[in-house]
């Protein structure tokens, strides 16, 4: 009770008003209030700025271009194993996909088909797969990479709310990840389909892609379906993907039997973008 409580007022808010704002701040080059607001934030969340590769805060230029900002290679090793982390974070959930149904927290599950904006058929390809859910705090790093190597089949924006993804909304709101605004990256690799899901949330400004840019420029609320099948857009296990401006989360999906995942990884357990995620199902570790 507490929990659906505490989280009331946020289906009060503008979301996506407030959201507007914020992405217009963001994305303005306002000089020393930039630099302010750049020196507040990294104070408020003790953000680590040896590990940028830029770590002189006077000279972004907008908010966005610290948020974004690139980390020395050498602070993020590449582990040698067949699934590295994409991301830096914490571990939401994750574990095996049962009857379409994917974990958000204790009690509170949500499908496949929903969190694919409603096609069954890509669903259905992760069928008793695995899944994990990677949660970006404020103060992370916020560019999102490859887990293994894989040719981009298809991406599909699926417009939805702006709830928080904090854990506390997460354990809150029911189908949170299923219910907020999300771009779903489909690649295809020797083993078969994986999927990566940028889940949107309030405050976060846009959600961004390699290949296409900022794939939610205006919120009109259409699902739009970007095919690749036909263009050889292949990236390397490690290569960034995509990034977003401020805060959200991360949902992986692989096929059955594709990933066993590092015996370390637990609900609640802090990660490195290149750390070791998991290995093909039926290697030998």
């Amino acid at each position: 009770m507490f929990t659906a409580l505490s989280v009331f007022p946020q289906y009060l808010l503008p979301k996506q008003a407030l959201t507007e704002l914020a992405g217009k701040f963001a994305k303005a080059n306002a000089g020393g209030l930039t630099t302010f607001a750049i020196q507040r934030f990294i104070q408020h969340y003790a953000v680590d700025m040896s590990e940028a590769v830029n770590p002189d805060i006077h000279s972004y230029r907008t908010f966005n271009d610290f948020f974004t900002r690139a980390l020395l290679i050498e602070k993020r090793p590449i582990a040698q194993t067949s699934y590295i982390c994409p991301v830096d974070g914490a571990i939401s959930q994750l574990g095996v996909i049962r009857s379409n149904q994917i974990i958000q927290a204790k009690g509170r599950n949500y499908s496949a088909t929903a969190l694919m904006g409603g096609d069954s058929e890509l669903a259905e390809e992760f069928h008793d797969g695995n899944f994990a859910t990677l949660y970006l705090s404020p103060k992370d790093y916020h560019r999102v990479h490859m887990p293994c190597s894989g040719r981009l089949t298809r991406m599909i924006y699926i417009p939805g709310t702006l709830f928080s993804v904090n854990p506390g909304t997460v354990r809150g709101v029911p189908s949170l990840f299923a219910r907020n605004e999300r771009v779903v990256c489909v690649f295809e690799s020797e083993r078969g389909p994986f999927v990566l899901v940028l889940v949107g949330a309030t405050i976060v400004g846009s959600i961004s892609t390699v290949w296409h840019g900022v794939v939610n420029p205006r919120r009109a609320g259409q699902l739009r379906d970007w095919r690749y099948d036909s263009q050889a857009r292949m990236f390397e296990k490690g290569d960034e993907m995509g990034r977003f401006l401020l805060g959200s989360t991360v949902v992986m999906l692989f096929p059955k039997n594709r990933i066993v995942f590092n015996p370390l990884w637990t609900p609640g357990r802090t990660v490195r973008f290149g750390e070791m995620m998991g290995t093909e199902a039926g290697e030998i570790r």
